[in-house]
This record gives C-alpha cells, structure tokens and sequence, in this order.
C-alpha cells in the first residue's frame, strides 16, 4: 500500500507580509494514520525539500497528540525535509494521492500543471484522490472527460465562515466553498470546526483541520 502525500511549497500570505505553508496537524494526523495502518508514504512537494510549516500551526493552540508526536519522531521529520520534487513522481508508482491543506496550496498547487495532472492520472487510474481543508482548492482546474472533477460529487472543504473566522477572506485567491460550489460540487459542511470527511467514488474530501484524521481513515477504507 503505497501513498503520495503532496504538500505546498508556498510560504507567502497573500499580500500581508506574512508566513503560511501546510497546516501541521493536517500533515501529521493523516500520515500516522497511514502509517499505522502500514503504508508506505512518499511526500512530495512542488520545490522537493523542506516544504514550510504555517507558523500558526505551530503554537500551543495548534498541537495535538499527533503534532506531538511528530516533534519527537526523528524519522518523519527528515521525512518532511527531504520531500521529493512533484515533477519527479508517477500516478503509476502509488495506490492513492492525499493532500493536505493550509492557506500555501491555494496559490501554488491550486495551478501546478504537473499536480493536476497527477490529479488526473490518479483519478483516471480508479485510484483514491484525497484533499482537506484548504487543499480542495487543487481541485480547482481538475478536469476529466472536459469537466470538472468535483462537478456532481459530493465534497467538503474550508467554510466560507471558518475563512471569515480566521480573518482571511480578502486574503486568499478565492473561498473554498465558493469555488468548490462554483465547479458544480455538492458542497456539505457542519459546523465550523466540525469533524466532516465525504467519500463520493473515489473522491475523499474533508472540512477542517479536525477532519484530516478522518478523510485519512476514508481514504484507507478505499484502497481495503
């Protein structure tokens, strides 16, 4: 059982001076989760090597068993430093493909040709395509057969609300959940910061950080 991770290479917010990447806990919760259920994981980013770490997911009000976990585990955190280069992995060499969000893949991996291809080749393949939270937003030029992939699928992501609650609407390049509704997605949500994870096909999406752990689980019971 062999997964891709892919993470951003992205650290800039927006315009505002400030530091974003991938949000740690949705790295974390869904790696231990593989890699308990014995995995082997391969984490990929667009730059290869130490992709960055949101800032804010790294405090105390961000940690989590797992986030702890993963600062005393010697092996994930190299790991994580020596990510490979996206352009360098194949659909062919894996058995599913999971992103993990933060505001970083909303600017890089929203548009890298090379991930929605991969995307693509994995959706083609029959193979588990996952994303959470912020990381639906790579969905967004994901087409096959000429639509988008979302198109009729049920799929969660990022709130409209939960953007609002962290300050950022006029921030990102676009919302979550307006452009997954936009692709013609049937768009579900719970309450902010809510647990939600929806399989449709071959399709896992979930909500929030909170979900990362759960859309990681729905993935698995895809490739069972």
């Amino acid at each position: 059982m062999k997964i891709l991770m892919v993470l951003t290479s992205h650290d800039k917010l927006g315009d505002t001076g400030k530091k974003t990447g991938f949000w740690l806990e949705e790295f974390a919760a869904p790696y231990y989760t593989f890699l308990d259920a014995g995995a082997q994981i391969t984490v990929a980013s667009p730059k290869g090597g130490q992709p960055p770490i949101d800032p804010k997911s790294d405090t105390p009000e961000g940690k989590t068993e797992l986030t702890e976990r993963f600062k005393g585990d010697a092996a994930a955190q190299k790991v994580l430093a020596t990510t490979v280069k996206l352009a360098d992995v194949s659909a062919r060499d894996f058995d599913a493909i999971f992103y993990p969000g933060g505001h970083g893949p909303m600017w890089d991996l929203s548009e890298d040709q090379t991930s929605i291809k991969l995307i693509e080749d994995f959706y083609n393949a029959g193979k588990p395509v996952g994303a959470v939270c912020h990381a639906p937003a790579v969905l967004h030029r994901v087409e096959i057969n000429g639509q988008p992939l979302v198109k009729g699928k049920r799929v969660s992501g990022f709130t409209n609300t939960e953007e609002e609650a962290v300050h950022l609407t006029n921030v990102v390049p676009f919302l979550v959940e307006d452009e997954l509704k936009r692709l013609g997605g049937k768009y579900e949500k719970v309450e902010d910061w809510g647990v939600l994870a929806i399989t449709d096909g071959h399709l896992v999406t979930g909500q929030n950080p909170a979900s990362s752990a759960e859309a990681a689980r729905q993935l698995l019971a895809l490739m069972k």
